[in-house]
């Protein structure tokens, strides 16, 4: 079957409303573009566990909360759709966001949906509104699509439990796809473009950081201020990047932790600022096997 490209999510909610008629099985990657084999590796796997793949690229205004952000992601969706022909996709969609809420006349009259309790703090405290747009783009995607998996990437770990809130009990089953990583450590990101190689370079501190908290863990440290002051020693170790929050949480719902970390373990977030641009990343810290 050969690859498509639509500008109308009206005209790609009919080829997957077509496609489930044939009985296919759907895998849904949405994205905001600028792609990267982080994407790819989402693409891929859908691919394995589907018979049809559709992507959508669309830089959705409703979850940025600085306007300067917005205009400065990259777009380039013809890019785009050469990479995701070659990975395995069937379809990519994009549109502007009233051709997405065909039912208002102006984006302002969108109605957010709820993102859930998990979206409360970290980046939701950091980015005010940034996942109610998140939620509410999702909402309508998985509307359009009505998809049978989606694949979302660990790297934004946050916005998967926000994804898994919005699929509910009658939403698509959610697909949580392990993070891809540079040589360096460094977690794939559309930002990552926005540094320059030397503090490319340096930004591999943060999985260092993730890495050494990880490690205390599994050596049997329990207490969660010492293991949060491993994490953010390891960053701080890097003059150059600021810290937002470095935190251990809940893994299921990002709830804060006892003083004694459950043997169970827990999640690493971080967030950081380097020359300018703002980075996230996540691990699991969880015990040796015995």
């Amino acid at each position: 079957m050969s690859f498509q490209r639509l500008d109308q999510p009206a005209a790609a909610a009919e080829t997957c409303r077509r496609w489930r008629d044939e009985g296919a099985t759907i895998g849904f990657v949405p994205t905001m573009g600028a792609l990267h084999d982080g994407h790819l590796e989402l693409v891929r796997r859908a691919a394995r566990e589907n018979s049809r793949v559709v992507v959508s690229v669309f830089v959705n205004p409703l979850q940025f909360d600085d306007p300067r952000d917005l205009a400065a992601y990259p777009r380039d969706f013809a890019g785009d759709c050469a990479m995701l022909a070659g990975a395995g996709a069937d379809l990519a969609f994009t549109g502007d966001i009233l051709g997405f809420f065909p039912e208002v006349d102006d984006a302002r009259e969108i109605e957010k949906v709820d993102p859930g309790p998990a979206a409360r703090e970290l980046e939701g405290a950091h980015r005010p509104g940034h996942f109610d747009g998140v939620a509410t783009i999702v909402r309508r995607l998985f509307d359009l699509v009505r998809p049978h998996v989606a694949y979302f990437g660990e790297k934004d770990y946050q916005q998967t439990l926000v994804v898994r809130h919005v699929a509910g009990a009658h939403g698509p089953r959610v697909v949580v796809v392990p993070t891809v990583r540079e040589p360096s450590g460094l977690a794939r990101s559309s930002r990552n473009e926005r540094l320059d190689p030397g503090l490319r370079a340096r930004a591999a501190v943060v999985h260092r950081a993730l890495r050494a908290a990880a490690d205390a863990f599994a050596r049997g440290e329990r207490d969660r201020v010492r293991l949060e002051r491993v994490l953010s020693d390891a960053l701080a170790s890097e003059p150059a990047l600021a810290i937002e929050y470095a935190e251990l949480r809940d893994p299921a719902s990002l709830a804060p932790l006892p003083a004694r970390v459950p043997d169970a373990g827990c999640r690493a977030l971080v967030a950081v600022r380097l020359g300018g641009v703002r980075l996230i990343d996540n691990l699991g810290l969880a015990a040796e096997p015995s």
